[in-house]
């Protein structure tokens, strides 16, 4: 199971949010760049980066910053936040992210998803399903679109998606464990690889992930409250391809 550590960048800040709720957001480090080759001092291979003020406004502030971990950092980037037009895809692209993740946009714009996977390859591309009480949530979380998670999984799978990065906002930020019955509701229903995102806590929680067969899992504030040892996990985890 591949393991993503996470920066989330607002501001030009290293930031984490409780529940994506942006009141709580609060600063976790001083240096992208430098925190990200902390994670790959760890055996770390990718990393998971969030342009929060792209998902929120639709501004790349950020981008500067996280070109230069796509740059110079050695990890591959999987990239979300802000990925809202064909334009955005372009840059995104362009920049050499490892992976994009298309997250509102997926709803609210299809015909994005069809561009990325035609003009970058379903390698490339990864939707993000962003869960609040089983419906997607839009607009940096802040919007339900009534859509239920499961269904809308299913139709990004018929559309020729291979990644999926679930998230159950309940969970992230919250130090509370994953969704794990979520979870395995999802591996029912698609046949993606699975990105579990919100509530990795322990080392237990990334064995159990990993036992489940998930293509992988998210690290964020458990990295920076130190109730996971990233070294010990990736061990755990097992080959970082």
């Amino acid at each position: 199971m591949i393991l993503f550590p996470a920066i989330d960048m607002k501001d030009g800040r290293c930031v984490r949010l409780k529940k994506g709720d942006f009141s709580t957001t609060h600063q976790v480090a001083d240096s992208p760049l430098e925190t990200a080759r902390r994670f790959a001092g760890a055996g770390a291979k990718w990393i998971h980066m969030v342009d929060l003020d792209g998902a929120r406004d639709g501004e790349r502030k950020n981008f500067p910053f996280i070109r230069e971990v796509i740059e110079t950092s050695g990890l591959k980037v999987d990239l979300g936040g802000g990925i809202k037009t064909e334009a955005d895809v372009d840059a995104v692209g362009g920049a050499g992210v490892g992976r994009m993740v298309i997250g509102s946009a997926a709803v609210t714009r299809t015909e994005l998803v069809g561009y990325a996977l035609r003009q970058y390859g379903p390698e490339k591309v990864a939707v993000g399903v962003d869960c609040l009480n089983g419906k997607v949530r839009t607009a940096g979380w802040e919007e339900d679109s009534g859509l239920d998670c499961l269904d809308f999984a299913a139709k990004m799978e018929e559309l020729g998606v291979k990644y999926i990065v679930y998230t159950d906002i309940a969970t992230d930020g919250m130090l509370s464990g994953p969704s794990f019955c979520q979870l395995a509701a999802l591996q029912k229903r698609v046949g993606c690889n699975i990105v579990a995102s919100g509530g990795v806590t322990t080392l237990d929680d990334v064995k159990r992930l990993r036992d489940m067969g998930l293509y992988g899992a998210i690290i964020g504030k458990a990295y920076y409250a130190g109730t996971i040892d990233l070294s010990e996990a990736v061990r755990e985890a097992g080959e970082q391809c």
